[in-house]
């Protein structure tokens, strides 16, 4: 089996706030990365678990929406672009199936990119309206994205040993 690359950095065991949140997001986004890369277009888009959605195509294509919902839509205020909507509530995860894999790891790592900037420009307390009537801070977002993101991370662990046996960090 050929070696991965492991693109994760260690979050520090010091710092402030602002620097923790951050370096546990983006290490829990290169364990996003490092999972799913090495695998055949086949695995990345074959389900092995009950959902046909649950893949690693479906889960990357997932995230980078995620991402652009929060830090986009929800800080910024931006509109809604993703293709999900009431009638295609899991439209993130059907797109995924015209995807290469290439793709979906180059589009996830943009969108990332693109969260940093726009969480970088932003006071950890600062409020922004959400949904109309709520109040969001981008601690919040930080916080929620550490969750979401360590979620699927742990549903790529489980993919990736039933697609290949590839088990670790």
């Amino acid at each position: 089996m050929t070696e991965i690359h492991d693109p994760r950095v260690e979050p520090p065991y010091q710092g402030d706030e602002r620097l923790l949140l951050a370096a546990f997001l983006d290490f829990l986004r290169g364990t996003i990365a490092h999972k799913s890369a090495g695998l055949s277009e086949a695995d990345a888009h074959r389900s092995v678990l009950p959902s046909p959605l649950m893949t690693v195509a479906g889960l990357l294509s997932h995230l980078r929406w995620v991402e652009a919902y929060w830090f986009d839509v929800a800080l910024r205020g931006q509109p809604n672009r993703a293709p999900y909507s009431a009638e295609r509530p899991d439209g993130e995860f059907e797109i995924a199936a015209d995807l290469s894999l290439e793709r979906l790891l180059a589009d996830y790592a943009e969108q990332c990119a693109h969260s940093r900037e726009v969480i970088a420009a932003m006071g950890l307390d600062d409020i922004v309206t959400f949904r109309g009537d709520k109040l969001l801070t981008p601690r919040w977002v930080l916080m929620h994205m550490i969750e979401e993101t360590g979620r699927h991370a742990g549903h790529l662990d489980v993919i990736r040993e039933l697609l290949d046996g590839t088990t670790g960090e």
